[in-house]
Protein backbone atom coordinates (compact mmCIF):
# COMPACT_ATOMS: atom_id res chain seq x y z
CA UNK A 1 0.00 0.00 0.00
CA UNK A 2 1.12 3.59 -0.84
CA UNK A 3 2.15 6.02 2.11
CA UNK A 4 0.05 9.05 2.00
CA UNK A 5 3.00 10.82 3.77
CA UNK A 6 4.34 13.32 2.13
CA UNK A 7 8.48 11.69 1.25
CA UNK A 8 11.29 14.05 2.47
CA UNK A 9 14.31 14.60 0.53
CA UNK A 10 16.58 12.40 0.44
CA UNK A 11 19.77 14.80 2.43
CA UNK A 12 17.25 16.03 4.92
CA UNK A 13 16.32 12.37 6.17
CA UNK A 14 19.34 11.67 6.46
CA UNK A 15 20.53 14.59 8.41
CA UNK A 16 17.36 14.34 10.83
CA UNK A 17 18.09 10.39 11.74
CA UNK A 18 21.68 11.21 12.09
CA UNK A 19 20.63 13.98 14.91
CA UNK A 20 17.96 11.10 16.22
CA UNK A 21 20.62 8.86 16.57
CA UNK A 22 22.96 11.12 18.31
CA UNK A 23 20.32 12.05 20.88
CA UNK A 24 20.15 8.66 21.39
CA UNK A 25 23.81 7.69 21.24
CA UNK A 26 25.90 6.92 24.59
CA UNK A 27 28.90 9.61 24.74
CA UNK A 28 32.43 9.46 26.23
CA UNK A 29 34.39 11.75 28.87
CA UNK A 30 38.25 11.53 28.89
CA UNK A 31 40.74 12.78 31.16
CA UNK A 32 43.42 12.17 33.81
CA UNK A 33 44.07 11.95 37.19
CA UNK A 34 46.84 13.39 39.33
CA UNK A 35 48.58 15.17 42.14
CA UNK A 36 50.87 17.28 42.44
CA UNK A 37 53.59 15.35 41.69
CA UNK A 38 52.32 13.61 38.47
CA UNK A 39 49.42 11.16 37.09
CA UNK A 40 47.79 8.02 39.55
CA UNK A 41 47.21 5.05 38.61
CA UNK A 42 44.24 2.79 39.83
CA UNK A 43 42.14 5.47 40.58
CA UNK A 44 38.40 5.02 40.90
CA UNK A 45 37.05 7.80 38.60
CA UNK A 46 33.11 7.69 39.13
CA UNK A 47 29.87 10.01 37.99
CA UNK A 48 28.81 10.95 41.36
CA UNK A 49 25.82 8.61 42.70
CA UNK A 50 26.09 6.90 39.64
CA UNK A 51 27.33 3.03 38.74
CA UNK A 52 29.23 4.61 36.17
CA UNK A 53 32.49 3.93 37.10
CA UNK A 54 36.21 2.79 35.72
CA UNK A 55 40.19 2.97 36.80
CA UNK A 56 42.90 5.18 35.55
CA UNK A 57 45.68 3.31 34.05
CA UNK A 58 49.34 3.78 34.81
CA UNK A 59 49.56 6.98 33.21
CA UNK A 60 46.45 7.61 35.41
CA UNK A 61 44.34 8.49 32.22
CA UNK A 62 40.60 7.13 32.14
CA UNK A 63 37.33 7.17 30.06
CA UNK A 64 33.89 7.03 30.97
CA UNK A 65 32.24 5.33 28.72
CA UNK A 66 28.17 5.17 28.39
CA UNK A 67 27.16 8.76 29.13
CA UNK A 68 23.49 8.91 27.92
CA UNK A 69 23.33 12.63 27.44
CA UNK A 70 25.21 16.31 26.41
CA UNK A 71 24.39 17.83 29.71
CA UNK A 72 27.21 18.44 32.17
CA UNK A 73 27.87 15.67 34.74
CA UNK A 74 29.47 15.92 38.29
CA UNK A 75 33.10 13.49 38.26
CA UNK A 76 34.84 12.31 41.48
CA UNK A 77 38.08 10.43 42.05
CA UNK A 78 39.96 8.44 44.50
CA UNK A 79 42.71 6.48 45.42
CA UNK A 80 44.54 5.00 48.16
CA UNK A 81 46.23 7.56 50.47
CA UNK A 82 44.06 10.97 49.22
CA UNK A 83 41.06 12.62 49.93
CA UNK A 84 38.42 11.91 47.49
CA UNK A 85 38.49 14.91 45.05
CA UNK A 86 36.72 16.48 41.87
CA UNK A 87 32.79 17.06 42.27
CA UNK A 88 33.19 19.10 39.28
CA UNK A 89 31.10 19.15 36.27
CA UNK A 90 32.30 18.18 33.34
CA UNK A 91 30.88 17.66 29.41
CA UNK A 92 31.17 15.21 27.17
CA UNK A 93 34.44 15.82 25.13
CA UNK A 94 35.68 17.92 28.01
CA UNK A 95 39.71 17.22 29.16
CA UNK A 96 38.22 16.20 33.04
CA UNK A 97 41.28 16.50 34.93
CA UNK A 98 41.42 15.88 38.45
CA UNK A 99 43.83 17.04 41.28
CA UNK A 100 43.95 14.66 44.66
CA UNK A 101 45.34 15.77 47.53
CA UNK A 102 47.12 13.17 49.74
CA UNK A 103 45.66 12.85 53.85
CA UNK A 104 48.41 11.76 55.99
CA UNK A 105 48.91 8.23 57.43
CA UNK A 106 49.70 9.65 61.49
CA UNK A 107 47.72 9.84 64.03
CA UNK A 108 47.07 13.52 66.29
CA UNK A 109 45.74 12.18 69.61
CA UNK A 110 45.26 15.72 70.64
CA UNK A 111 42.56 15.82 68.36
CA UNK A 112 39.17 17.26 70.17
CA UNK A 113 36.15 15.19 68.60
CA UNK A 114 33.27 16.64 66.89
CA UNK A 115 29.73 16.86 68.68
CA UNK A 116 27.11 15.09 66.48
CA UNK A 117 24.47 17.29 68.09
CA UNK A 118 24.30 20.98 67.70
CA UNK A 119 22.99 21.39 71.49
CA UNK A 120 26.70 19.70 72.34
CA UNK A 121 28.71 21.76 69.55
CA UNK A 122 31.66 23.37 70.91
CA UNK A 123 33.17 23.88 67.20
CA UNK A 124 30.33 25.19 64.84
CA UNK A 125 31.14 22.11 62.77
CA UNK A 126 28.35 19.48 64.09
CA UNK A 127 27.10 16.69 62.48
CA UNK A 128 23.71 17.19 62.76
CA UNK A 129 24.02 20.55 60.97
CA UNK A 130 24.52 18.83 57.55
CA UNK A 131 23.10 15.02 58.31
CA UNK A 132 19.75 16.08 59.85
CA UNK A 133 16.71 18.41 58.76
CA UNK A 134 13.93 20.65 61.39
CA UNK A 135 11.23 20.53 58.46
CA UNK A 136 11.55 16.71 57.80
CA UNK A 137 10.57 17.01 53.96
CA UNK A 138 13.49 15.91 51.91
CA UNK A 139 13.54 12.33 53.66
CA UNK A 140 17.28 13.07 55.07
CA UNK A 141 17.21 10.19 58.07
CA UNK A 142 21.24 9.10 58.54
CA UNK A 143 21.65 11.06 61.38
CA UNK A 144 18.17 10.36 62.83
CA UNK A 145 18.58 6.50 62.84
CA UNK A 146 21.67 7.00 64.12
CA UNK A 147 19.99 9.13 67.40
CA UNK A 148 17.77 6.45 67.95
CA UNK A 149 20.30 3.63 67.77
CA UNK A 150 21.63 1.96 70.97
CA UNK A 151 25.27 3.59 69.98
CA UNK A 152 24.01 6.63 70.45
CA UNK A 153 22.80 5.63 73.60
CA UNK A 154 26.03 3.53 75.11
CA UNK A 155 27.06 5.90 76.90
CA UNK A 156 23.69 6.56 79.01
CA UNK A 157 21.97 3.21 78.90
CA UNK A 158 20.72 2.81 82.22
CA UNK A 159 21.22 -0.23 82.12
CA UNK A 160 25.19 -0.56 81.65
CA UNK A 161 25.11 2.68 84.42
CA UNK A 162 23.40 0.82 86.89
CA UNK A 163 25.78 -2.64 86.55
CA UNK A 164 28.64 -0.69 86.22
CA UNK A 165 28.00 1.48 89.77
CA UNK A 166 26.34 -1.48 91.43
CA UNK A 167 22.88 0.52 92.20
CA UNK A 168 19.47 0.35 90.56
CA UNK A 169 17.78 2.84 88.41
CA UNK A 170 17.25 5.48 91.29
CA UNK A 171 20.74 5.56 92.40
CA UNK A 172 20.60 2.87 95.18
CA UNK A 173 23.63 1.33 95.62
CA UNK A 174 24.76 -2.88 96.71
CA UNK A 175 27.28 -2.45 99.81
CA UNK A 176 30.62 -3.28 98.67
CA UNK A 177 31.97 -6.66 97.82
CA UNK A 178 33.17 -8.52 101.01
CA UNK A 179 35.86 -11.18 101.02
CA UNK A 180 37.56 -14.21 102.87
CA UNK A 181 41.18 -15.14 102.55
CA UNK A 182 42.52 -18.42 101.66
CA UNK A 183 45.91 -19.78 103.48
CA UNK A 184 48.47 -17.90 101.21
CA UNK A 185 46.29 -14.81 101.68
CA UNK A 186 44.29 -14.91 98.05
CA UNK A 187 41.05 -12.95 98.49
CA UNK A 188 37.72 -14.74 97.62
CA UNK A 189 34.77 -12.90 97.01
CA UNK A 190 32.20 -13.55 99.25
CA UNK A 191 28.37 -13.93 97.78
CA UNK A 192 26.34 -10.79 98.49
CA UNK A 193 24.26 -10.96 101.87
CA UNK A 194 20.90 -10.82 100.70
CA UNK A 195 19.81 -9.63 104.76
CA UNK A 196 20.69 -6.35 103.66
CA UNK A 197 19.49 -4.01 101.00
CA UNK A 198 20.59 -5.17 98.02
CA UNK A 199 20.28 -3.54 93.99
CA UNK A 200 22.34 -5.88 92.57
CA UNK A 201 25.98 -6.67 91.18
CA UNK A 202 28.22 -3.94 89.85
CA UNK A 203 31.63 -3.62 88.75
CA UNK A 204 33.06 -1.02 91.24
CA UNK A 205 31.36 -3.16 93.81
CA UNK A 206 33.65 -5.77 93.49
CA UNK A 207 36.52 -2.71 91.96
CA UNK A 208 36.40 0.08 93.88
CA UNK A 209 39.84 1.16 92.82
CA UNK A 210 39.82 0.97 89.53
CA UNK A 211 37.36 2.60 86.52
CA UNK A 212 38.09 -0.53 84.15
CA UNK A 213 37.88 -0.76 80.46
CA UNK A 214 34.07 -1.06 79.78
CA UNK A 215 34.22 2.90 78.55
CA UNK A 216 36.40 1.15 75.70
CA UNK A 217 33.13 0.64 73.93
CA UNK A 218 30.32 2.35 75.66
CA UNK A 219 32.30 5.66 75.83
CA UNK A 220 35.39 5.34 73.39
CA UNK A 221 36.11 8.96 73.30
CA UNK A 222 36.80 9.36 77.03
CA UNK A 223 38.91 5.89 76.99
CA UNK A 224 41.06 7.72 74.59
CA UNK A 225 41.70 10.94 76.71
CA UNK A 226 41.73 9.22 79.85
CA UNK A 227 42.98 5.14 78.89
CA UNK A 228 43.14 4.09 82.83
CA UNK A 229 40.51 6.41 84.72
CA UNK A 230 37.22 6.51 81.83
CA UNK A 231 34.78 6.29 84.29
CA UNK A 232 31.60 6.29 82.29
CA UNK A 233 29.58 8.14 85.14
CA UNK A 234 31.78 11.15 84.43
CA UNK A 235 30.75 11.87 80.72
CA UNK A 236 29.41 14.95 79.29
CA UNK A 237 29.75 16.79 76.30
CA UNK A 238 30.45 14.51 73.12
CA UNK A 239 31.67 11.77 75.36
CA UNK A 240 27.84 11.45 76.38
CA UNK A 241 27.13 10.54 72.82
CA UNK A 242 28.36 7.08 73.60
CA UNK A 243 29.29 5.64 69.85
CA UNK A 244 29.57 8.73 67.58
CA UNK A 245 29.80 10.23 64.39
CA UNK A 246 32.94 11.43 64.60
CA UNK A 247 34.52 8.83 66.42
CA UNK A 248 33.46 6.31 64.25
CA UNK A 249 34.56 7.84 61.06
CA UNK A 250 38.33 8.58 62.32
CA UNK A 251 38.65 4.47 62.64
CA UNK A 252 41.07 3.41 60.11
CA UNK A 253 41.62 -0.26 60.78
CA UNK A 254 40.55 -2.83 63.24
CA UNK A 255 43.82 -4.08 64.14
CA UNK A 256 43.01 -7.97 65.04
CA UNK A 257 45.22 -11.29 65.65
CA UNK A 258 46.16 -12.58 62.60
CA UNK A 259 46.17 -15.99 64.03
CA UNK A 260 42.62 -16.28 65.28
CA UNK A 261 41.15 -12.87 63.25
CA UNK A 262 40.07 -11.54 66.53
CA UNK A 263 40.60 -8.83 68.89
CA UNK A 264 43.84 -9.14 70.64
CA UNK A 265 42.90 -9.66 74.29
CA UNK A 266 44.98 -6.84 75.62
CA UNK A 267 43.69 -4.24 73.67
CA UNK A 268 39.47 -3.87 74.38
CA UNK A 269 37.54 -1.96 72.60
CA UNK A 270 38.99 1.53 70.97
CA UNK A 271 42.49 0.29 72.06
CA UNK A 272 41.64 -2.17 68.97
CA UNK A 273 41.39 0.39 66.07
CA UNK A 274 44.12 2.67 63.83
CA UNK A 275 42.73 6.17 63.88
CA UNK A 276 43.46 8.91 61.52
CA UNK A 277 42.44 11.98 63.59
CA UNK A 278 43.40 14.61 61.93
CA UNK A 279 45.65 18.16 62.62
CA UNK A 280 45.13 21.76 62.07
CA UNK A 281 45.69 21.82 58.69
CA UNK A 282 42.38 19.73 57.49
CA UNK A 283 39.24 17.78 58.44
CA UNK A 284 39.54 13.80 57.58
CA UNK A 285 36.24 11.58 57.60
CA UNK A 286 36.83 8.29 56.66
CA UNK A 287 33.65 6.37 54.85
CA UNK A 288 32.35 3.37 52.59
CA UNK A 289 31.64 5.67 49.13
CA UNK A 290 34.48 6.53 46.73
CA UNK A 291 32.56 9.31 45.39
CA UNK A 292 31.91 11.89 47.90
CA UNK A 293 33.63 15.50 46.96
CA UNK A 294 34.40 17.93 47.13
CA UNK A 295 35.24 17.96 51.13
CA UNK A 296 37.55 16.40 53.54
CA UNK A 297 36.14 12.67 52.49
CA UNK A 298 38.52 9.61 52.34
CA UNK A 299 37.22 6.29 50.80
CA UNK A 300 37.39 3.40 53.28
CA UNK A 301 36.39 0.46 51.91
CA UNK A 302 37.13 -1.47 55.19
CA UNK A 303 33.58 0.50 56.40
CA UNK A 304 31.85 -2.58 54.60
CA UNK A 305 33.47 -5.26 56.19
CA UNK A 306 32.55 -7.23 59.38
CA UNK A 307 35.73 -6.95 60.83
CA UNK A 308 35.72 -2.78 61.62
CA UNK A 309 32.86 -4.12 64.15
CA UNK A 310 35.00 -6.61 65.90
CA UNK A 311 36.76 -4.99 68.57
CA UNK A 312 33.45 -4.28 70.28
CA UNK A 313 31.53 -6.96 69.37
CA UNK A 314 34.31 -9.31 70.50
CA UNK A 315 35.43 -9.96 73.82
CA UNK A 316 36.59 -12.16 76.85
CA UNK A 317 37.32 -11.91 80.20
CA UNK A 318 39.71 -13.69 82.21
CA UNK A 319 39.91 -16.89 79.49
CA UNK A 320 35.79 -16.49 78.90
CA UNK A 321 34.67 -15.54 75.76
CA UNK A 322 31.69 -13.07 76.56
CA UNK A 323 30.68 -10.71 74.11
CA UNK A 324 31.06 -12.87 71.32
CA UNK A 325 28.68 -11.94 67.98
CA UNK A 326 31.78 -11.10 65.52
CA UNK A 327 33.49 -14.57 66.05
CA UNK A 328 30.64 -16.13 65.78
CA UNK A 329 29.57 -14.94 62.88
CA UNK A 330 33.51 -15.75 62.02
CA UNK A 331 33.19 -18.78 62.84
CA UNK A 332 30.25 -19.52 60.85
CA UNK A 333 31.46 -17.97 57.52
CA UNK A 334 34.39 -20.18 57.97
CA UNK A 335 32.29 -23.20 58.00
CA UNK A 336 30.43 -21.55 54.58
CA UNK A 337 26.69 -20.90 56.47
CA UNK A 338 27.28 -17.45 56.34
CA UNK A 339 27.63 -15.13 53.29
CA UNK A 340 26.88 -11.81 54.68
CA UNK A 341 28.39 -9.15 56.41
CA UNK A 342 27.30 -7.05 59.65
CA UNK A 343 26.31 -4.52 57.45
CA UNK A 344 24.49 -6.24 55.06
CA UNK A 345 21.94 -7.12 57.97
CA UNK A 346 22.18 -4.52 60.85
CA UNK A 347 22.79 -1.47 58.41
CA UNK A 348 20.48 -2.33 55.11
CA UNK A 349 20.02 0.43 52.76
CA UNK A 350 17.81 3.43 54.34
CA UNK A 351 14.43 4.25 52.48
CA UNK A 352 15.60 7.33 50.91
CA UNK A 353 18.87 8.26 49.09
CA UNK A 354 19.80 11.39 50.65
CA UNK A 355 22.47 11.57 53.52
CA UNK A 356 23.36 14.99 53.24
CA UNK A 357 21.38 18.31 53.31
CA UNK A 358 21.73 19.35 48.97
CA UNK A 359 22.62 22.89 50.16
CA UNK A 360 26.04 21.23 51.59
CA UNK A 361 26.54 18.90 48.31
CA UNK A 362 24.52 16.25 49.42
CA UNK A 363 22.84 14.47 46.13
CA UNK A 364 20.41 11.76 45.64
CA UNK A 365 21.75 8.19 45.38
CA UNK A 366 20.43 4.99 44.92
CA UNK A 367 19.18 3.77 48.28
CA UNK A 368 20.72 0.53 48.37
CA UNK A 369 24.87 2.53 47.84
CA UNK A 370 23.98 3.34 51.54
CA UNK A 371 23.28 2.07 55.04
CA UNK A 372 21.28 2.93 57.56
CA UNK A 373 22.58 4.28 61.35
CA UNK A 374 19.71 2.48 63.11
CA UNK A 375 21.69 -0.26 63.93
CA UNK A 376 18.74 -2.96 63.83
CA UNK A 377 19.47 -5.32 66.80
CA UNK A 378 16.54 -7.52 68.56
CA UNK A 379 14.27 -4.42 69.65
CA UNK A 380 13.16 -4.20 65.82
CA UNK A 381 10.63 -7.12 65.74
CA UNK A 382 10.33 -7.40 62.49
CA UNK A 383 14.22 -7.64 62.41
CA UNK A 384 14.30 -10.55 65.37
CA UNK A 385 10.58 -12.06 63.82
CA UNK A 386 12.77 -13.12 60.43
CA UNK A 387 16.15 -14.51 61.92
CA UNK A 388 14.16 -17.08 64.26
CA UNK A 389 11.34 -19.66 62.92
CA UNK A 390 8.77 -21.64 65.11
CA UNK A 391 7.22 -25.13 64.34
CA UNK A 392 5.20 -26.30 66.35
CA UNK A 393 2.74 -29.81 66.22
CA UNK A 394 0.69 -31.69 68.91
CA UNK A 395 -0.89 -35.30 68.39
CA UNK A 396 -2.65 -38.18 70.73
CA UNK A 397 -0.48 -41.16 71.88
CA UNK A 398 -2.95 -43.24 73.87
CA UNK A 399 -3.18 -41.50 76.43
CA UNK A 400 -0.85 -38.95 76.40
CA UNK A 401 -0.64 -35.71 74.01
CA UNK A 402 3.06 -35.06 72.66
CA UNK A 403 3.35 -31.83 71.99
CA UNK A 404 7.29 -31.34 69.19
CA UNK A 405 8.29 -27.81 68.93
CA UNK A 406 11.48 -26.96 66.72
CA UNK A 407 12.82 -23.28 66.27
CA UNK A 408 15.73 -22.96 63.41
CA UNK A 409 18.18 -19.92 63.67
CA UNK A 410 16.62 -18.94 59.79
CA UNK A 411 18.79 -15.91 59.20
CA UNK A 412 21.29 -14.86 62.25
CA UNK A 413 25.02 -14.74 60.94
CA UNK A 414 25.89 -15.76 64.36
CA UNK A 415 24.52 -17.56 67.45
CA UNK A 416 20.57 -16.81 68.52
CA UNK A 417 20.53 -14.79 70.73
CA UNK A 418 24.01 -13.19 70.94
CA UNK A 419 26.07 -10.64 72.70
CA UNK A 420 25.08 -9.82 76.26
CA UNK A 421 24.86 -13.18 78.11
CA UNK A 422 21.43 -11.51 80.16
CA UNK A 423 19.76 -12.26 76.62
CA UNK A 424 18.07 -15.33 76.12
CA UNK A 425 14.86 -17.19 74.06
CA UNK A 426 12.44 -18.64 76.28
CA UNK A 427 10.22 -21.24 74.94
CA UNK A 428 6.64 -21.94 77.13
CA UNK A 429 4.38 -24.85 76.09
CA UNK A 430 0.51 -23.89 77.43
CA UNK A 431 -1.24 -27.27 77.09
CA UNK A 432 -4.88 -27.15 78.67
CA UNK A 433 -8.49 -28.74 78.75
CA UNK A 434 -11.56 -27.33 77.03
CA UNK A 435 -12.13 -25.78 80.79
CA UNK A 436 -8.30 -23.86 80.08
CA UNK A 437 -6.81 -26.31 83.07
CA UNK A 438 -3.22 -26.98 82.43
CA UNK A 439 -2.82 -30.40 81.77
CA UNK A 440 -0.36 -32.77 83.77
CA UNK A 441 3.00 -32.69 82.12
CA UNK A 442 4.56 -35.98 82.62
CA UNK A 443 7.96 -35.69 80.10
CA UNK A 444 9.79 -33.04 78.57
CA UNK A 445 12.05 -30.38 79.82
CA UNK A 446 11.40 -27.37 82.12
CA UNK A 447 11.47 -23.85 82.02
CA UNK A 448 14.38 -23.15 84.50
CA UNK A 449 13.26 -21.50 87.88
CA UNK A 450 15.87 -18.30 87.18
CA UNK A 451 13.26 -17.37 84.60
CA UNK A 452 10.76 -16.26 87.59
CA UNK A 453 8.18 -18.48 89.53
CA UNK A 454 4.64 -17.34 89.68
CA UNK A 455 1.81 -16.15 87.90
CA UNK A 456 2.49 -16.32 83.83
CA UNK A 457 0.56 -13.30 83.66
CA UNK A 458 3.37 -11.05 85.79
CA UNK A 459 6.17 -12.49 83.48
CA UNK A 460 7.07 -16.33 85.82
CA UNK A 461 7.96 -19.12 83.08
CA UNK A 462 10.19 -20.84 85.91
CA UNK A 463 8.94 -24.63 85.98
CA UNK A 464 6.80 -24.35 82.91
CA UNK A 465 6.61 -26.72 80.13
CA UNK A 466 9.37 -25.22 77.92
CA UNK A 467 12.84 -23.88 77.21
CA UNK A 468 15.36 -21.47 77.43
CA UNK A 469 18.29 -20.67 75.15
CA UNK A 470 21.65 -18.56 76.35
CA UNK A 471 24.93 -18.93 77.53
CA UNK A 472 24.41 -19.25 81.29
CA UNK A 473 27.85 -17.49 83.14
CA UNK A 474 28.41 -19.07 86.56
CA UNK A 475 30.95 -16.90 89.16
CA UNK A 476 33.99 -19.36 90.10
CA UNK A 477 34.15 -18.27 93.54
CA UNK A 478 30.57 -17.30 94.71
CA UNK A 479 28.52 -20.18 92.37
CA UNK A 480 26.02 -17.37 91.55
CA UNK A 481 24.61 -18.21 88.21
CA UNK A 482 23.61 -17.31 85.94
CA UNK A 483 25.48 -14.48 86.35
CA UNK A 484 25.78 -11.20 84.41
CA UNK A 485 28.87 -10.23 86.37
CA UNK A 486 31.03 -11.43 83.88
CA UNK A 487 34.10 -8.83 84.99
CA UNK A 488 34.88 -11.77 88.05
CA UNK A 489 35.97 -15.16 87.29
CA UNK A 490 33.21 -16.72 85.16
CA UNK A 491 32.69 -20.44 83.71
CA UNK A 492 30.27 -21.14 80.71
CA UNK A 493 28.28 -23.75 82.38
CA UNK A 494 25.80 -24.51 79.23
CA UNK A 495 25.25 -22.72 75.95
CA UNK A 496 22.64 -24.50 73.66
CA UNK A 497 21.89 -20.79 71.54
CA UNK A 498 21.57 -21.44 67.85
CA UNK A 499 24.17 -21.01 65.35
CA UNK A 500 23.10 -20.04 62.06
CA UNK A 501 21.08 -22.44 60.40
CA UNK A 502 20.80 -24.49 63.20
CA UNK A 503 17.37 -26.31 64.29
CA UNK A 504 16.89 -27.72 67.81
CA UNK A 505 13.37 -30.04 68.62
CA UNK A 506 12.27 -30.66 72.12
CA UNK A 507 9.16 -32.98 73.09
CA UNK A 508 6.56 -32.31 76.05
CA UNK A 509 3.96 -34.69 77.28
CA UNK A 510 1.26 -34.21 78.90
CA UNK A 511 -1.43 -36.57 80.28
CA UNK A 512 -4.25 -35.93 77.96
CA UNK A 513 -7.90 -35.22 78.56
CA UNK A 514 -11.09 -36.96 77.99
CA UNK A 515 -11.93 -33.90 75.69
CA UNK A 516 -10.73 -31.12 73.26
CA UNK A 517 -7.10 -30.08 74.07
CA UNK A 518 -5.82 -26.87 72.84
CA UNK A 519 -2.15 -26.55 72.71
CA UNK A 520 -0.22 -22.71 72.40
CA UNK A 521 3.78 -22.17 72.01
CA UNK A 522 5.42 -19.13 72.67
CA UNK A 523 8.66 -18.26 71.79
CA UNK A 524 9.97 -14.88 73.80
CA UNK A 525 12.60 -12.85 73.62
CA UNK A 526 13.84 -11.61 76.97
CA UNK A 527 16.76 -9.25 77.30
CA UNK A 528 17.76 -9.79 81.15
CA UNK A 529 17.50 -11.90 83.91
CA UNK A 530 14.26 -11.40 85.58
CA UNK A 531 15.74 -11.50 89.08
CA UNK A 532 18.38 -8.72 88.24
CA UNK A 533 15.64 -6.72 86.38
CA UNK A 534 13.73 -6.93 89.48
CA UNK A 535 16.61 -5.96 91.41
CA UNK A 536 18.03 -2.78 89.35
CA UNK A 537 14.54 -1.92 88.84
CA UNK A 538 14.52 -2.09 84.86
CA UNK A 539 11.67 -2.26 82.77
CA UNK A 540 11.64 -5.87 81.60
CA UNK A 541 9.30 -6.15 78.99
CA UNK A 542 9.19 -10.05 77.06
CA UNK A 543 9.38 -9.62 72.98
CA UNK A 544 6.61 -11.94 71.65
CA UNK A 545 8.93 -13.10 68.52
CA UNK A 546 6.04 -16.29 67.68
CA UNK A 547 3.18 -18.36 68.72
CA UNK A 548 1.49 -21.07 67.39
CA UNK A 549 -2.04 -22.91 68.43
CA UNK A 550 -3.27 -26.19 68.15
CA UNK A 551 -6.82 -27.51 68.76
CA UNK A 552 -7.01 -31.73 69.32
CA UNK A 553 -9.55 -33.64 69.60
CA UNK A 554 -9.08 -37.52 71.84
CA UNK A 555 -7.10 -39.21 69.30
CA UNK A 556 -6.39 -36.22 66.54
CA UNK A 557 -3.38 -34.88 64.93
CA UNK A 558 -2.25 -31.36 64.43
Amino acid sequence: MRSHVKMLPPLLAFLLFAIGACDHATLELAGVVQDATGPIGNAIVRVQGTTLVTQTDADGRFILRGIEARAAVSVSASAPGYYIGGGESFLPNDDANIMLTRHRDDDNSDYIFTAAYSSADEKGSNCQLCHAEKQKTLGLTLFDDWAESTHARSAKNPRFLTMYGGTDIDGNQSPETHYSYTANQAKIPLPPDMSRPYFGPGYRLDFPNTAGNCSTCHVPTLALRNPAGADPRNATGVDAEGVGCDICHKMWQAKLDSTTGLPVTNRPGVFSFEFRRPFSDRQFFAGPLDDVAPGDDVHAPQFKKSQICAPCHAGSFWGTPIYNSFGEWLTATANGANTKSCQDCHMPPPENGLFAKPAVGGIRRDPRTLSSHRFRGPRDLDFLRGAIDLQASASHQGSDLSVQVTITNTAGGHRLPTGNPMRHLIVWVDAQDMNGISLNQTNGPKVPTWAGVGAVSEGNYGGKPGMIYAKVLKEDWTDVSPTAAYWNFTRIVSDNRLAQGESDTTTYVFAAPATTAQVKVTLLYRSAFKKLATQKGWKLEDIVISQKTAGLFPGGTN
